[in-house]
């Protein structure tokens, strides 16, 4: 009897792995917010992590600086401008330091967040957008023009804005004849895939006004995940070709990798914790930690805790991954926003991630290994440093010969030659 071994998928990915940060590197008593709403009510990039939160009078939700951990004092200001409860909040993906907001108050805000973070609560907003008859409860910034930002509220109505002048430049009402559940932009913002509660998606031009006709009546592939009637908050990484799925209520997380080849879809693994989920935010692929072969990171919204996921390739050698690595979306806009209007497209402007790796110092404690690289970034205090280190290394290598000399007479007394 004989048996033929299976083929076995290749792929780089097919060891990913989720961790949890420990406990001293989460965020503590944040009071998230308890919104009957299926937004993920967390969002991160580069510089800062917002969070929805419970506000008495009004809607709020915190900014802190993405490397800030421990207890979060209620004290510490927030962004509180709104009237009615934040139900949605997105970092523009051309400017680090500006945030949108969307709430029950029917409107759209446009932050300004100072480089340090917040020292003051705040509550004036650069843009307010006035448009939507209902709560406001999705946003969508344009992937490549600068200030284009897409807004779809309870009205059923989507809105397309230009930001910088707070013009509305375009309203689609006809499109949904129910609540919208989600909106995603191509990859040049060309065109908009949207998913509605009569169970039907939509590929909207919004230039133009009008839904596509293509034929969505027959899934390429389809894959039951569970039984929960859990919202699923579906992330997906273009970079890797792999898709997150984390379930509002449930305590697992799952990812799949896509492929252009049948079945398309292909199970990877699922992260599992006690604790359910209230919501979670998706790490901006610049803010990877690429020395540790990190792909992704969520920030796991519980009950009164952010809690930091990592989702790392294991990897032996200490040489930049390239190959983990493919160019991303960086700051810089491919088009202002009157050429978008005009009709332009453009896919987002790309940069690589290999500026942002270090070479391991396996010899140095973490501690000592932060304030070498911190000093090597100070040009000023590291010459002043290398000034001393030869000084040294001279008075050293002095006293050496020094030592030498009073050892070779020393001998020479004790055998009687002086």
């Amino acid at each position: 009897m004989s048996f033929r071994r299976g083929v076995v998928r290749q792929s780089k990915f097919r060891h990913v792995f989720a961790q949890a940060w420990k406990a001293e590197h989460c965020l503590d008593d944040v009071r998230v917010s308890r919104v009957t709403w299926d937004g993920p009510l967390c969002a991160a990039n580069p510089k800062f992590i917002a969070v929805v939160i419970e506000a008495g009078g009004g809607g709020a939700f915190l900014v802190l600086p993405l490397a800030k951990s421990g207890r979060v004092d209620q004290n510490t200001p927030t962004v509180c401008g709104h009237a009615a409860p934040v139900l949605d909040v997105q970092w523009c993906p051309h400017d680090d330091s500006v945030i949108a907001s969307a709430s029950e108050d029917c409107t759209v805000k446009i932050w300004q967040i100072p480089d340090g973070g917040l020292t003051s609560p705040m509550s004036e907003a650069v843009v307010t957008l006035e448009g939507h008859s209902k709560r406001v409860g999705i946003l969508a910034w344009h992937p490549s023009a600068l200030n284009i930002l897409l807004t779809a509220g309870c009205d059923n109505v989507l809105c397309v804005w230009d930001v910088g002048t707070g013009e509305l430049v375009y309203q689609l009402s006809d499109a949904h004849p129910d609540l919208i559940y989600s909106v995603s932009w191509n990859r040049e913002g060309s065109v908009l895939c949207t998913t509605c509660k009569d169970k039907a998606l939509r590929v909207i031009d919004p230039r133009r006004g009008t839904v596509l006709k293509r034929d969505l009546s027959e899934p390429m592939v389809s894959q039951e995940i569970d039984t929960s009637n859990g919202v699923l908050l579906p992330f997906y990484d273009p970079d890797t070709n792999m898709v997150y799925l984390c379930g509002k209520g449930d305590c697992t997380i799952r990812y799949f990798e896509v492929t252009d080849e049948s079945p398309y879809v292909h199970f990877l693994s699922l992260y599992s914790s006690k604790e359910p989920q209230r919501g979670a935010g998706f790490l901006s692929k610049r803010g990877v930690d690429v020395n540790k072969c990190e792909i992704a990171r969520f920030y796991k919204l519980h009950e009164r805790k952010v809690e930091p996921i990592s989702m790392t390739v294991p990897r032996k050698s200490d040489l930049f991954q390239g190959d983990l690595y493919p160019d991303t979306v960086g700051l810089e806009p491919a088009l202002q926003a009157e050429d978008w209007i005009a009709g332009q497209d453009a896919p987002p402007t790309l940069v690589s991630l290999s500026g942002g790796y270090t070479p391991k110092c396996k010899f140095l404690c973490p501690n000592v290994k932060a304030e070498l690289l911190f000093f090597l970034a100070q040009e000023d205090q590291l010459s002043d440093i290398l000034t001393e280190i030869r000084a040294l290394r001279a008075l050293v290598l002095a006293q050496g010969h020094r030592i030498d000399v009073l050892e070779r007479q020393l001998t020479r007394i004790e055998d009687g030659e002086v």
